[in-house]
Protein backbone atom coordinates (compact mmCIF):
# COMPACT_ATOMS: atom_id res chain seq x y z
CA UNK A 1 0.00 0.00 0.00
CA UNK A 2 1.36 3.68 -1.21
CA UNK A 3 1.87 5.81 1.44
CA UNK A 4 2.51 9.70 1.12
CA UNK A 5 3.42 11.77 4.21
CA UNK A 6 3.81 15.35 3.32
CA UNK A 7 5.64 17.71 6.12
CA UNK A 8 7.15 20.92 6.60
CA UNK A 9 4.09 23.67 6.26
CA UNK A 10 3.90 26.58 8.33
CA UNK A 11 3.15 29.82 8.67
CA UNK A 12 5.36 32.55 7.35
CA UNK A 13 5.33 35.75 6.16
CA UNK A 14 5.39 37.21 2.29
CA UNK A 15 9.01 37.17 1.08
CA UNK A 16 9.64 34.16 3.44
CA UNK A 17 10.74 30.39 2.42
CA UNK A 18 9.74 26.82 3.41
CA UNK A 19 11.11 23.87 2.66
CA UNK A 20 8.62 20.96 2.00
CA UNK A 21 9.36 17.29 2.43
CA UNK A 22 7.57 14.08 1.23
CA UNK A 23 8.55 10.90 2.39
CA UNK A 24 6.55 8.16 0.12
CA UNK A 25 7.11 4.10 0.99
CA UNK A 26 4.52 0.96 -0.85
CA UNK A 27 6.37 1.75 -4.19
CA UNK A 28 9.52 1.70 -6.25
CA UNK A 29 10.35 5.44 -5.49
CA UNK A 30 12.96 5.85 -8.23
CA UNK A 31 11.20 4.47 -10.99
CA UNK A 32 8.42 7.04 -10.49
CA UNK A 33 8.26 10.78 -11.32
CA UNK A 34 6.75 12.64 -8.50
CA UNK A 35 5.55 16.00 -8.05
CA UNK A 36 3.97 18.65 -5.73
CA UNK A 37 0.04 19.65 -5.98
CA UNK A 38 -1.28 22.35 -3.53
CA UNK A 39 -5.37 23.54 -3.07
CA UNK A 40 -6.03 26.75 -1.60
CA UNK A 41 -9.31 27.38 0.19
CA UNK A 42 -12.22 26.95 -2.06
CA UNK A 43 -10.42 26.52 -4.68
CA UNK A 44 -9.49 22.76 -6.96
CA UNK A 45 -6.20 21.16 -6.34
CA UNK A 46 -3.24 22.59 -9.08
CA UNK A 47 -0.39 21.11 -10.03
CA UNK A 48 2.74 23.06 -9.03
CA UNK A 49 5.64 20.91 -9.88
CA UNK A 50 7.50 17.46 -11.54
CA UNK A 51 10.92 15.95 -10.90
CA UNK A 52 11.56 13.31 -13.72
CA UNK A 53 13.35 10.22 -12.76
CA UNK A 54 15.98 11.61 -14.61
CA UNK A 55 15.94 14.91 -12.59
CA UNK A 56 14.33 17.30 -15.43
CA UNK A 57 12.17 19.05 -13.83
CA UNK A 58 8.62 21.02 -14.73
CA UNK A 59 7.37 23.98 -13.02
CA UNK A 60 3.73 26.05 -12.96
CA UNK A 61 4.18 29.51 -14.21
CA UNK A 62 2.66 31.17 -10.98
CA UNK A 63 5.81 29.33 -9.28
CA UNK A 64 8.47 29.25 -11.75
CA UNK A 65 11.91 31.45 -10.52
CA UNK A 66 10.60 30.73 -6.51
CA UNK A 67 10.03 26.89 -6.00
CA UNK A 68 12.63 24.33 -6.98
CA UNK A 69 11.72 20.66 -6.42
CA UNK A 70 14.42 17.75 -5.63
CA UNK A 71 14.11 13.93 -4.91
CA UNK A 72 16.91 11.79 -2.62
CA UNK A 73 16.13 8.91 -4.22
CA UNK A 74 17.92 6.94 -1.02
CA UNK A 75 15.44 8.14 1.11
CA UNK A 76 12.73 7.76 -0.75
CA UNK A 77 12.15 12.02 -0.45
CA UNK A 78 10.78 14.27 -2.39
CA UNK A 79 11.88 17.90 -0.90
CA UNK A 80 10.02 21.37 -2.23
CA UNK A 81 12.12 24.45 -1.47
CA UNK A 82 9.83 27.49 -1.62
CA UNK A 83 11.43 30.99 -1.63
CA UNK A 84 9.80 34.72 -2.07
CA UNK A 85 6.39 32.95 -0.38
CA UNK A 86 3.43 35.39 -1.49
CA UNK A 87 0.04 35.40 0.43
CA UNK A 88 -1.50 33.75 -2.81
CA UNK A 89 1.01 30.39 -1.73
CA UNK A 90 -1.47 29.65 0.92
CA UNK A 91 -2.54 26.35 0.19
CA UNK A 92 -2.41 22.48 1.68
CA UNK A 93 0.23 20.67 -0.35
CA UNK A 94 -0.15 17.71 -1.62
CA UNK A 95 2.86 15.18 -3.21
CA UNK A 96 2.30 12.05 -5.30
CA UNK A 97 4.06 9.85 -7.95
CA UNK A 98 2.98 11.16 -11.64
CA UNK A 99 1.89 10.10 -14.75
CA UNK A 100 2.03 12.02 -18.39
CA UNK A 101 3.41 14.98 -16.85
CA UNK A 102 0.76 16.15 -14.12
CA UNK A 103 -1.43 13.25 -13.48
CA UNK A 104 -1.37 12.07 -9.92
CA UNK A 105 -0.81 7.85 -9.63
CA UNK A 106 -1.83 7.30 -5.90
CA UNK A 107 -4.24 7.88 -3.08
CA UNK A 108 -3.32 11.40 -1.65
CA UNK A 109 -2.05 11.64 1.47
CA UNK A 110 -2.74 14.49 4.33
CA UNK A 111 -1.26 17.11 3.05
CA UNK A 112 0.83 20.17 4.71
CA UNK A 113 -0.32 23.52 5.25
CA UNK A 114 1.14 26.20 4.04
CA UNK A 115 0.30 29.74 5.07
CA UNK A 116 1.81 33.31 3.71
CA UNK A 117 0.72 36.38 5.36
CA UNK A 118 0.63 39.55 4.44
Amino acid sequence: QVQLVESGGDLVQAGGSLRLSCAASGMFFSDNAMGWYRQAPGKQREWVTTIATGDNTNYADSVKGRFTISRDNAKNTVYLQMNNLKPEDTAVYYCNAIILTSIPRFPWGQGTQVTVSS
